[in-house]
């Protein structure tokens, strides 16, 4: 599974990172709440770890807690806090968030309530994704046009997911290198649009056109852009692309 820590004490955000991989869990970091904020956006995590106070006062924990809500993330979020008030735990549990842990903690308690909200969590997740024609079965780990299966690389299913889980939504190369290869975005690599192509043929050697849009100068998009208020998604990396 992979999570996302958002924590802005660097030894602490380490441990229990090590902590949290030693389990089994793939860990991204970040220090602060704009990007927490922005990482929550742009990938499917399975829960969050989210510390309260956060170094951009108008940008702590609550503050993105709030707004990842209000923007309809459903990932389960687990805050951190060396606030032990009663008004601070409500407050935050009444904006969203799925349970809280109070500094200093153990790493076992962290870990079982960790558990306890992916369990929770489980029975809303969806088994597939669609558009258009084409169907994602994310428990058989395939791709279908009816009564088609299309023979898809682990990888190709995998860049599919990430661009069905933000249709409608423009996905920047930077998002696929690290949603997918898990890796911060190199501008000198032509990995993403080299996948996206061979991609693209083995969808239309199956006699399909690709639902894949290239959007020129920002990346890909599947399905028709959606309207929302959501704040924007930094993408200063394409450089033209």
């Amino acid at each position: 599974m992979r999570l996302l820590l958002v924590e802005d004490d660097h030894r602490l955000a380490l441990s229990i990172a090590a902590g949290l991989s030693e389990e089994g869990f793939t860990v991204d970091l970040e220090a602060d709440g704009p990007p927490g904020l922005a990482a929550l956006q742009r990938h499917p995590y399975d829960a969050c770890v989210l510390d309260i106070n956060l170094p951009t006062p108008t940008c702590d924990g609550i503050a993105v807690l709030a707004t990842a809500r209000a923007m309809g993330c459903t990932v389960p979020i687990l805050l951190l806090t060396a606030r032990d008030a009663v008004p601070d735990r409500v407050r935050g549990l009444n904006e969203g968030a799925d349970d809280y842990l109070v500094k200093p903690f153990a790493f076992a308690e962290l870990l079982a309530r960790l558990r306890s909200i992916l369990r929770r969590g489980t029975p809303q997740r969806r088994s597939s994704l669609s558009c258009g024609a084409f169907v994602l079965d994310l428990v058989h780990r395939e791709v279908r046009v009816g009564d088609q299966r299309i023979d898809l690389t682990q990888k190709q299913l995998t860049l599919l997911e990430y661009l069905f889980l933000h249709r409608g939504q423009i996905v920047t190369r930077s998002m696929l290198w690290s949603g997918v290869w898990g890796y911060s975005f190199d501008p000198g690599t032509n990995v993403v649009d080299a996948h996206i192509a061979q991609l693209r043929r083995r969808i239309e050697a199956a006699g399909h056109r690709c639902p894949i849009e290239t959007v020129r100068g920002l990346g890909y998009r599947v399905g028709t852009p959606q309207p929302c208020g959501l704040p924007a998604l930094p993408s200063g990396d394409e450089h033209g692309r």
